[in-house]
């Protein structure tokens, strides 16, 4: 206790009667106190590296000692610090707080990173550094110091994974990408697994030209060769050929179809008038109790709208044998699969740390951002996204024997 109120009242004494750019401005006390932080912190290693304290008569005769010290400008958060590293007289000092070659304090990385990760790009990082540290970096170090998130990237991305997820969500976005000098949207394919725990784990992110079921088979089979086993109920939107993709890699798969994105399909086609009163007679169908009294409904919607809009009712009817899987279960668990939800947050955050990009130069830039904005969105996916026991329970029921203890 008696050493944290020396600390306190040394730090009162530093910050007295200061303004905020005598404490953090150019050669303000953050500034000299770090530095001089660093340079007690690297005599510390020489004299552990040399076994004697500085003028030590223990030192004589060793064969080695110290033999003065080279500045170096290294980079930090708050701008450039001068430093005097201390050197040997047989040059085998190798200093580990700030390592030979190195140009940047711990730290240093993380707040580019950290930036990198808001959406900011290289040029924004650039300004921001310059305007309010008055740091000069180049575009090519910003890239560099990012470039190290690949490495966990990969990793991540191969990470073996769970044998069975109850519920796997699979959607994609689109995004902006230069390439060969042109600019093309491709999709960034996203798979969003709800474990044996009840709890959302992205399982992967996929950079393709455009969606495609032949694309999704692609992602599947990787899952598979990352441990998948089984996945019991997978939530898809309306692409073409995505039920049968799913069926290929997983075939006793129940493939549900998103709901919400079966609404929207159906009021393109609606004006905006009418929408509200269309929406409606949809929500009965739906929201039906029971698949027999949501055909009921469906032959309703029918009788009264397709002297109007015959493509919807046709619509819901050509996609019938994905849409009804949900009926079967309790109310909770309805809600959770038949929209994607759970999928449509994540892809809030993505579009949050993507939208002030007019493109992206290359794919690796794309896996970084969104890595990264991954990582800083999983921060929160610490509860079940429902009465998960009493899920549980019931899938161990309707999928007998595919459920693991």
């Amino acid at each position: 206790m008696a050493k944290t109120n020396d600390t306190d009242r040394m730090l009162d004494e530093l910050v007295k009667g200061k303004n905020p750019e005598e404490l953090l401005g150019e050669g303000g006390v953050l500034k000299q106190l770090t530095k001089r932080l660093v340079e007690r912190a690297l005599e510390g290693e020489m004299t552990t590296h040399l076994g004697y304290e500085k003028n030590s008569a223990e030192g004589m005769n060793t064969g080695n000692s110290r033999n003065g010290k080279t500045t170096k400008q290294v980079k930090a958060d708050f701008g450039e610090v001068e430093l005097e590293v201390p050197r040997d007289r047989n040059g085998e000092f190798e200093p580990q707080l700030v390592k030979k070659g190195q140009r940047r304090l711990p730290g240093f990385d993380e707040k580019v990173i950290a930036l990198y990760a808001r959406g900011m790009t290289t040029r924004d990082i650039q300004g921001h550094l310059l305007e309010l540290y008055g740091v000069e970096i180049s575009p090519a170090l910003i890239s560099n110091v990012t470039d190290a998130v690949l490495d966990d990237v990969k990793l991540w991305q191969n990470r073996p994974l769970d044998a069975v997820y109850p519920i796997v969500y699979l959607d994609a976005i689109h995004l902006k990408l230069r390439s060969s000098g042109q600019v093309q949207t491709q999709a960034v394919y996203l798979a969003l697994g709800i474990n044996l725990e009840g709890h959302k784990e992205l399982l992967g992110l996929w950079v393709g030209e455009t969606e495609g079921s032949k694309f999704w088979l692609n992602v599947l089979t990787e899952l598979q060769n990352r441990g998948v086993d089984d996945i019991l109920i997978a939530c898809v939107d309306g692409l073409k050929g995505f039920p049968e993709a799913i069926e290929t890699a997983f075939p006793k798969t129940q493939v549900q179809l998103c709901i919400v994105h079966l609404i929207r399909h159906s009021l393109k086609y609606v004006s905006w008038k009418e929408r509200k009163a269309v929406a409606r007679d949809l929500r009965s169908i739906y929201s039906a109790p029971n698949e027999e009294a949501a055909e009921q409904s469906l032959e309703a919607f029918a009788l009264k709208w397709d002297a109007r809009f015959p493509s919807i009712s046709k619509s819901w009817r050509s996609r019938w044998a994905n849409i009804i899987p949900f009926f079967s279960y309790p109310g909770a668990i309805r809600k959770v699969i038949y929209t994607t939800n759970a999928i449509e947050s994540v892809n809030a955050s993505l579009r949050k740390v993507t939208k002030k990009r007019g493109a992206f130069p290359t794919t690796d830039s794309v896996r970084k951002v969104l890595y990264l904005a991954i990582q800083k969105a999983s921060e929160r996916w610490n509860r079940p996204i429902m009465d998960w026991p009493a899920a549980l329970n019931h899938f161990t029921i309707v999928f007998e024997g595919r459920v693991p203890n």
